[in-house]
């Protein structure tokens, strides 16, 4: 890549291995993770691919690297506040980072090898979580669990053939097409009177289940709202 210096000279941008991943986050987010090899990589960054090998020593390194840009986008969840709010919050932000990125969501919980901004990511979670007064293994269970939620939910809007409320009834009408209303009567209900409704949007469900899950990992709290043994006061 070459940019224009002050002078009218071309000024080449140097390669680092931040460049790097971040073309391989560009390459990713264009064409999906099978398209990110080291030659797309290398096209990408208009080197060849000897160079990319410089920063990065093979596709393993590079899925870690990326995977810990991704990490660094979430917003944090802070410790001492509403923690439901700041688990709301913090879900929020990684749904619509996992969007924008919708071949990271299978990757963020297999690599092995966290970065900085994946462990940061981890230990806040934790942190909020202790703070508000749940045990070490109830804290457990409540990253497990909204995690697991969220991830899932991410795949979900992913995989559907609908783009936005805009794109539901059309695609709805002709599924309908295909089938009987006297042989599915509830699907047919549930399509005409919720599906097809003005204004419906699959993505407004998210918020509904992770209030669910909220509300019942609060009443797994201490009745008095102290904090959990061995967590320290947020100063």
């Amino acid at each position: 890549m070459v940019r224009s210096a002050g002078n009218g000279a071309a000024e080449r941008v140097p390669l680092s291995r931040d460049r790097v991943l971040r073309a391989a986050v560009a390459v990713a987010d264009a064409g999906g993770i099978a398209a990110l090899t080291i030659r797309s990589l290398a096209t990408e960054l208009g080197v060849k691919p000897m160079s990319v090998y410089h920063y990065v020593a093979n596709k393993d390194e590079i899925l870690d690297g990326i995977v810990d840009l991704v990490f660094g986008e979430f917003e944090l969840p802070a410790a001492g506040g509403d923690w439901r709010q700041e688990m709301r919050r913090r879900a929020a932000s990684a749904r619509r980072v996992l969007r924008s990125h919708p071949w990271a969501t299978p990757l963020l919980q297999s690599r092995l090898n966290a970065g900085p901004a994946t462990l940061r990511h981890h230990n806040a979670m934790l942190g909020a979580l202790r703070a508000a007064g749940f045990s070490v293994e109830q804290t457990a269970h409540a990253f497990a669990l909204i995690d697991s939620y969220l991830y899932g939910f991410a795949m979900s809007e992913t995989a559907l053939p609908i783009h936005g409320p805009e794109s539901v009834a059309d695609l709805a009408g002709s599924m309908m097409q295909r089938f009987s209303a006297e042989e599915y009567p509830h699907l047919v209900e549930f399509t005409m009177e919720h599906i097809m409704q003005p204004g419906y949007d699959f993505g407004a469900e998210f918020d509904f289940g992770l209030d669910l899950i909220l509300d019942g990992l609060a009443r797994s709290l201490p009745a008095d709202g102290a904090a959990a043994p061995g967590v320290r006061p947020v100063e």
